[in-house]
């Protein structure tokens, strides 16, 4: 009868050492090899649930067309809603810059000894 070693199952007590630690040097090799870059994992993870949500979509309006256009229409309403906020604090910015510039010019500058 043959045996199988799987790589979830540790090494046997009886198995010489050299083997064992070869063993344990292949798994660490091989999780090595099979690490996920995180950023790559966290947009994979993104776009997983938006397709997620649209599938939903489509199955509630009864159609994918049905779906992009409540899509559509929840974006049309969050840039509309945005819009004036981004353009307040991009004025709000822009007057700060302008007052911090226009308060170093009008300071006198230090006497030289």
């Amino acid at each position: 009868m043959a045996t199988s070693y799987s790589d979830r199952d540790p090494v046997r007590d009886d198995a010489p050492s050299e083997l064992r630690e070869a063993y344990e040097l292949g798994r660490r090799d091989a999780r090595a090899s099979r690490r996920r870059h995180p950023v790559a994992m966290t947009l994979t993870f993104i776009v997983a649930a938006v397709g997620l949500v649209v599938l939903a979509l489509a199955a509630v309006n009864g159609s994918f067309s049905g779906a992009g256009a409540v899509v559509d229409h929840n974006l049309a309403t969050a840039a509309d809603t945005a819009e004036p906020v981004v353009r307040n604090a991009a004025s709000e910015a822009s007057q700060a810059v302008r007052d911090a510039t226009s308060s170093n010019r009008t300071e006198p500058s230090a006497p030289r000894p």
